[in-house]
């Protein structure tokens, strides 16, 4: 997992785990400044409400 992945996927689903925000917080000291920015402009979408933290449901098909 990247955390252009993990952006991409909270951005689409409107929703981050848990274990997503764990994974940024473990591996916080190696992103590059880009990474912060991106990590950073997260935090702000899940302040402001347009992310939430929770579960995803799988699709049903």
């Amino acid at each position: 997992m990247t955390l252009g992945e993990l952006f991409l996927e909270a951005m689409s689903s409107g929703v981050i785990t848990n274990g997503e925000m764990t994974w940024i917080t473990d591996h916080q000291p190696q992103f590059s400044r880009t990474e912060e920015a991106v990590a950073l402009r997260l935090g702000r979408m899940i302040d402001e409400g347009s992310i939430q933290l929770g579960c995803r449901m799988p699709l049903s098909n």
